[in-house]
């Protein structure tokens, strides 16, 4: 593909960038990860979604001078009054089984399952320019971590109209119900009417 098709992922997460590269091809155009570039990851001082995402797509845009795409994403537990939403990383800390071991204590205490997955997609190029774009997936907790596939807390996530958790669905169906891929059809229209 030609570098004029090229967007910068702003992103180290392996899983999201394969997510985002498999959602950009049949668009035409080609992922490349901030990682490959040997772009830092700026802090993430915004205190919602949509700051981080614009902090993150800005900087890498500007650092590498080519269109650039960022997501801030989180899970939204209503047994944790909402969080850990934006620090979803964070809560976690590397160790996802700890986590989802919170999680559900907190839900089963709460008698409480109820969750949200959030998505806030920002396009951003050199210039200064961005655009972002919300995504979200409302769904349950499952009561036990299920499945193989996927990253982050997609085990533990069960969306609305399905019995499987992200994990269980598999990229394919995952990549056209969940929040990302919400957000995403967004940013593609914006993409399809050649704003990059």
């Amino acid at each position: 593909m030609s570098g004029a098709r090229r967007i910068l992922i702003a992103t180290h997460n392996p899983g999201k960038l394969r997510e985002f590269a498999a959602l950009l091809a049949p668009l035409g155009f080609e992922a490349v990860g901030a990682g490959a570039m040997g772009l830092a990851e700026p802090d993430e001082t915004a205190d919602d979604f949509a700051g981080n995402a614009r902090l993150k797509a800005l900087a890498a845009a500007q650092a590498a001078g080519m269109p650039a795409m960022a997501d801030d994403s989180g899970l939204c537990v209503a047994a944790l009054g909402g969080g850990p939403g934006v620090f979803s990383a964070r809560y976690a800390a590397g160790d996802y089984p700890a986590a989802f071991g919170r999680i559900i204590a907190a839900c089963a205490a709460a008698g409480e399952w109820r969750a949200r997955f959030v998505c806030a997609l920002c396009l951003a190029r050199p210039e200064g320019t961005a655009a972002t774009f919300i995504g979200q997936a409302h769904g349950v907790i499952a009561p036990a971590p299920r499945g193989a596939g996927g990253f982050g807390y997609d085990a533990l996530f069960v969306p609305d109209g399905h019995e499987l958790t992200y994990a269980q669905l598999g990229p394919e169906v995952k990549d056209m119900i969940s929040h990302r891929a919400r957000a995403f059809a967004q940013v593609a229209a914006r993409l399809a009417a050649g704003v990059a």
